[in-house]
């Protein structure tokens, strides 16, 4: 990753004066491009009443008329919505409307399971046969070719109302109110699906309809579109009506996350009350949390409330499971050194897939895809990606082949295929990764200063919030810190905590999952990015770092050490000019795994640079090779040693090959790839019976026919020790141990006599 800090011009003294601004806030502004005084009033004083004109969204008008006559004659309306909370709070906004206008309106949200995302040909007949005569959908319907077609066959009309990609082909519906419609009129482009309904409510109303900011505030939020332009207006004003909410469904759900009403912000939303809702539909039945938003029974949405909270905590400790899982069987299976993870158990919970991916990406940083089967015996699936890599493009091609359902964006992807196609999927998948080949930038705001660092300083902050996507939590840099005072924390001591001072200033930092930061790595550390939070503690309040990122850097001596030793961490520093690799093989997975580019990267045997500081990043394969490596003049070697291409990460003992040849003799129907089920229940891992079969091979003990391992009848009776590729393999693995494992003094007398 590479950080450049944002550049603006500073704002006029004038607007500075006129708006009270604080040094750190009319910084802010102007990074955001928020810079006249037009702009700076519609960020503090827009409100609803500045939203534009409904009848500008494209077939707006279609869609009141349509709706109106529904009311009229009493035609029977469903609402048709989706799972997640933006789906939610659409349906909920839409059917609440239409109730006030004194429409026979329902609504009907799909089971994720048994229905899936989306427009449903079975659903729609089933809405159809109960006598509904408009069916609107919210947050979803643009691809609803065949359902909408359907529907129109029987004489019922459908309203698409809807912020998803447009395909090539439309619905052949009555009206498509769609916010990023080409051509249309409408100023702003990314509402949710909540977004759209509540314009729909305003035209509908003619009115602002201000009680329904707080859904489009919650829809917007968890479905992660702009809250800048009218984003903004509907985000700060959702948010000011929330916290003084009369919804007693809303103020249930808020006293069961533990939250205070009248100090909810956009975080609360985001990591409280958005995922609660989604739980739902993870699940459960989302109709449940629509009916808890509408409800105005004191009693009911108590209970309902308390049903959402032991559903959200049943999808924590889901997650949590799936995950641990997930990582058993990547260890069981060897897949640390594959570049792409396809992870497949059938009974996994489908609704937290895409959560259990999203962790597996950020702590492996590797594209992912989770997989389970559902009670049809369809596998489905959800995918993530890391920066550099497009998922989409990726998987798009395997549409219609190996996948019998795919959609999805750059980071995130649905998907289903059949259980026999699990195994191509994950070859496929491999094959198409190509790792980024320039590091991906980052920007943050400014250097902060330390000095003025108080909590006053985050009230100045907030004034350029509410904050989200288009409209990043400010980002600040602490260049060159002092470090005092570290210490880990947390139940299984993976959060980091420590102070920094800087120009007479100082601050208490947290890391979150920071636990490879050591003592020994705290001279390297050379910049903290940090988001700024307040620290409520014993009735005090403080301001505090989070950090998000850290850079290092040699540390400055006035003689640096020409060799230094950082085998026991675990974490690669971007500071060297050259990462030298034995192993062709490794290129790509330092550039995957640990965020390095091509041109710091080069082969040990292609190296002809002089004085650089470099870093032997992987195990040479003898020691011949880390000689030659030591007959080049650096100004300063860092010793890594962390990746290699060895098949095993010990030889496994003599009654594991036991084990596995008995099992070939006993199972001839078996392929290679069969394997992969078999080593848990040999209590070995894929990589482990994988090496025990080839040294089987070169002794003549197994071999391959039509494709199937059998055991070959009398074979020549030979010792293990008789496999050269048993003996080169522990060759090697004896080496890297003792590389990886020396005193550090003997290794750097060693290292020291070759240099010199």
């Amino acid at each position: 990753m590479k950080w450049k800090k944002r550049e603006a011009e500073e704002l006029a003294p004038e607007l500075i004066e006129k708006y009270q601004l604080s040094p750190i806030t009319a910084k802010l502004f102007s990074l955001r491009g928020i810079n006249t005084d037009e702009k700076l009033a519609f960020w503090f004083d827009a409100t609803e009443d500045d939203l534009a004109d409904p009848l500008l969204m494209h077939d707006m008008a279609k869609a009141l008329d349509r709706i109106n006559r529904a009311i009229d004659a009493g035609e029977k309306i469903t609402i048709y919505g989706d799972y997640d909370a933006d789906g939610i709070t659409a349906t909920t906004i839409m059917t609440e409307t239409l109730g006030i206008l004194g429409a026979d309106v329902h609504y009907f949200i799909p089971n994720r399971f048994t229905d899936g995302y989306g427009p449903n040909l079975n659903c729609y007949k089933r809405i159809v046969a109960d006598g509904t005569k408009l069916i609107i959908t919210v947050d979803n319907g643009i691809t609803g070719i065949e359902e909408v077609a359907y529907a129109k066959s029987k004489g019922v009309d459908t309203i698409i109302t809807d912020h998803h990609t447009i395909q090539e082909r439309e619905p052949a519906a009555c009206a498509i109110v769609h916010c990023n419609y080409p051509g249309q009129k409408y100023p702003f482009d990314d509402y949710c699906g909540a977004g759209v309904a509540y314009t729909i409510c305003r035209g509908l109303m003619q009115d602002t309809m201000p009680e329904l900011l707080e859904l489009a505030m919650i829809g917007t939020i968890g479905d992660m579109v702009k809250v800048s332009g009218e984003g903004h207006i509907v985000v700060k004003r959702g948010l000011a009506m929330l916290n003084q909410t009369q919804r007693p469904g809303l103020r249930a759900l808020i006293e069961a996350a533990g939250l205070t009403l009248g100090k909810i912000n956009e975080t609360d939303i985001g990591f409280n009350i958005a995922p609660r809702l989604n739980a739902v539909g993870r699940l459960a039945d989302a109709n449940m949390a629509v009916r808890l938003l509408l409800s105005d029974d004191e009693a009911e949405v108590t209970e309902l409330a308390q049903k959402v909270e032991k559903l959200n905590d049943e999808r924590k400790a889901l997650t949590t499971q799936v995950y641990n899982d997930c990582l058993t069987l990547i260890s069981n299976n060897g897949w640390q050194n594959r570049q792409t993870l396809v992870i497949y158990q059938p009974d996994f919970h489908e609704g937290v897939l895409g959560l259990v991916a999203n962790k597996i990406v950020e702590k492996l940083h590797k594209p992912t895809i989770v997989l389970t089967k559902n009670d049809t015996g369809e596998i489905k699936g959800s995918g993530r990606s890391i920066p550099g890599f497009n998922l989409f493009d990726a998987l798009v091609p395997l549409k219609g082949k190996l996948l019998t359902k795919f959609g999805g964006h750059d980071f995130a992807c649905g998907l289903s295929l059949t259980e026999a196609n699990i195994n191509a999927l994950r070859t496929e998948f491999e094959h198409s990764f190509k790792p980024a080949k320039d590091l991906q930038v980052k920007y943050y705001d400014m250097e902060l200063p330390l000095q003025d660092a108080q909590p006053d300083t985050f009230a100045e902050m907030m004034k350029v919030g509410p904050f989200g996507t288009d409209n990043e939590q400010p980002l600040f840099s602490i260049t060159q810190p002092q470090i005092s005072n570290f210490m880990l924390m947390g139940k299984d001591k993976s959060h980091v905590r420590f102070n920094v001072a800087k120009a007479g200033g100082k601050l208490q930092v947290v890391g979150f999952n920071k636990a490879y930061l050591t003592n020994n790595l705290l001279p390297f550390v050379n910049q903290l990015f940090v988001q700024l939070s307040l620290n409520h503690f014993r009735n005090k309040v403080t301001l505090q770092g989070i950090i998000e990122d850290i850079t290092f850097a040699a540390p400055k001596m006035v003689a640096p050490a020409p060799i230094v030793d950082l085998r026991q961490e675990k974490y690669v520093m971007g500071f060297a000019d050259r990462y030298l690799l034995f192993d062709e093989k490794n290129i790509s997975a330092a550039e995957a795994n640990y965020g390095l580019s091509t041109d710091q990267l080069e082969l040990v045997s292609d190296y002809s640079g002089q004085n650089e500081v470099a870093v032997l990043l992987d195990v040479p394969h003898n020691p011949i090779e880390l000689d030659k490596a030591l007959e080049n003049s650096y100004q300063q070697l860092y010793l890594r040693f962390l990746l290699d291409q060895l098949p095993v990460s010990k030889i496994p003992d003599k009654s594991a090959f036991g084990k596995v040849l008995k099992y070939v003799y006993k199972h001839p129907t078996l392929k290679p790839a069969d394997y992969r089920m078999v080593a848990p229940y040999l209590s070995l891992d894929y990589d482990s019976v994988l090496f025990i079969l080839r040294v089987f091979f070169e002794l003549g003990f197994v071999q391959l026919k039509h494709e199937k391992l059998v055991g070959v009848q009398h074979p020549v009776k030979k010792p293990l020790t008789a496999s050269n590729y048993l003996k080169s393999v522990r060759s090697q693995l004896a080496f890297a141990t003792k590389l990886r494992n020396m005193p550090r003094e003997e290794l750097l007398d060693y290292i020291s006599s070759k240099i010199n």
